[in-house]
């Protein structure tokens, strides 16, 4: 078995307010039923009345930690996806509201890797924050955000290796 066959017909609920990025997002997980939103009141009436097995929610334009409530409350699986909402104080606030990975816009092109190790960490009962931090450690958000980000991310459990 591939490990993208791990994605195979799941249910897939895509948040943005970007049109190319539902459509990017629709192509590249053509394995998965994909069901997408493009505001918060849609987003919030399909998370309501529906089973998906995971949720990629846009941070900013669509009011996605709002979303993540729903789907935390639904045990949907969120992944939060953010370009302008990159920063360490969103990373926390997605690892404390209880979101399984959290990825910036520029590397949704590795979505699919990124979704099966989720899949992955859950089917073992592991934490999915350490395929997280091994697929985007320390160079990119150390660019991004500084050397002490690791300082911050280790006070909400991120178990990182220097």
């Amino acid at each position: 078995m591939s490990d993208t066959s791990l994605l195979n017909d799941k249910k897939v609920l895509i948040v943005d307010d970007e049109p190319d990025v539902l459509e990017v997002l629709e192509e590249m997980l053509d394995m998965c039923e994909v069901t997408k939103a493009s505001t918060f009141d849609e987003a919030k009436v399909l998370l309501e009345k529906n089973d998906f097995d995971m949720a990629i929610l846009d941070i900013m334009g669509v009011d996605g930690y709002k979303l993540l409530h729903i789907a935390k409350r639904r045990n949907i699986t969120a992944v939060m996806l953010t370009a302008n909402a990159l920063s360490p104080d969103n990373l926390i606030k997605s690892i404390k509201d209880g979101a399984a990975s959290y990825l910036p816009k520029e590397e949704m092109i590795n979505i699919t890797t990124f979704l099966i190790d989720i899949l992955k960490s859950q089917d073992k009962d592991e934490s999915t924050w350490e395929f997280w931090y091994n697929r985007l450690s320390s160079p990119y958000f150390a660019s991004k955000w500084g050397r002490d980000w690791k300082d911050q991310y280790r006070k909400y459990g991120g178990k990182i290796q220097d």
